[in-house]
């Protein structure tokens, strides 16, 4: 019998993972929430037999084995703890909570309730990363000593909380910082970090009171690894977006970025002095594989996964790129 599964949240994003956790067979969709009458209507094309309810307490009613929560990040913490503490399984949309401490909860309660915890951190999922991830693992490319990462968005998010501390607890850092921590910790092993430092501003000024930073950059060790990242919100770019993650190791190198300001398309090379070696090219349909593979181990057993540990250590550097 395939795992019961209820949505909150059935945004553009909600729908997505939806659509590709079904197309997997792995799971069946009972149910979905979400206070907004389109964005129902829209989920009930994709699953026409799932009832539709009001709310979480709705969903954990009908005694789920799993639930995507696709909310606004002031709610992922609770909402998974609750989902956890009533033994169900979660798939959660990054971040899983706004800080470290609230990460650690959620992780605390899927290992006590012995229940599969996923987060969307998709990237890790594209063909290019995992192809430079093989790389740095082997040794291929030596000791790696140095990480650029980058993520400039010319627009930025269109919903308000988004730029209210007190619900998002930070702007573009964890919004898109959380990607790039991620992108290099998991690549390196998840080595423990030190000297981390950063610079956030809004509108090219220091923080106000109430402010989300829309620039920020960051440097910090990742055992020996030095590492950079640059994000932004609404940055004058010259295209719709600028993401990379680039790795440079004493016997060669290898990147990942996207093509022509796609948030899409990403072309990942090897490199070898000043020779290129292609790893990955468009298409790559990768935006929905975390989703996919939680709906799949799902399927085979919802127990803890001790991998959730993880999710803690890039929370934990966006703490101390905030100052807390």
């Amino acid at each position: 019998m395939r795992p019961r599964v209820g949505f909150l949240g059935t945004g553009w994003i909600g729908r997505h993972r939806m659509e590709v956790m079904l197309a997997t067979g792995a799971i069946e969709a009972v149910a979905f929430a979400d206070p907004s009458p389109d964005c129902a209507e829209q989920a009930r094309t994709l699953a026409p037999e799932a009832a539709q309810v009001d709310g979480l307490d709705a969903l954990l009613a009908l005694g789920l084995d799993g639930i995507v929560i696709a909310t606004p990040s002031a709610m992922h913490a609770d909402q998974s703890i609750r989902a956890l503490d009533a033994g169900v399984a979660v798939f959660c949309q990054k971040p899983l909570g706004r800080t470290a401490a609230e990460v650690e909860a959620v992780i605390s309660a899927a290992r006590t309730a012995d229940r599969l915890l996923g987060v969307d951190l998709s990237y890790r999922h594209t063909e290019g990363m995992r192809g430079i991830a093989e790389l740095v693992r082997s040794g291929a490319l030596g000791h790696v000593f140095a990480v650029d990462l980058v993520f400039h968005n010319a627009y930025g998010p269109d919903k308000p909380w988004f730029y209210d501390p007190a619900q998002s607890d930070g702007g573009c850092v964890i919004d898109l910082g959380v990607h790039l921590v991620d992108l290099a910790l998991w690549t390196l092993g998840f080595p423990a970090v030190q000297d981390v430092h950063a610079s956030l501003c809004a509108q090219g000024q220091p923080l106000g009171v109430m402010q989300v930073e829309d620039y920020a950059s960051a440097a910090f060790r990742a055992g020996d690894a030095d590492v950079r990242l640059a994000c932004s919100w609404r940055v004058h770019a010259g295209t719709d977006a600028e993401i990379a993650a680039v790795f440079y190791g004493t016997e060669g190198g290898a990147a990942l970025r996207n093509v022509g300001g796609s948030f899409y398309d990403f072309v990942a090379e090897r490199f070898a002095g000043t020779s290129k070696t292609l790893l990955a090219s468009p298409p790559d349909a990768w935006g929905g594989r975390a989703a996919a593979a939680w709906a799949e181990q799902l399927a085979r057993s919802a127990r803890f996964d001790a991998e959730a540990e993880h999710f803690a250590r890039s929370a934990e550097v966006l703490d101390r790129i905030y100052g807390r």
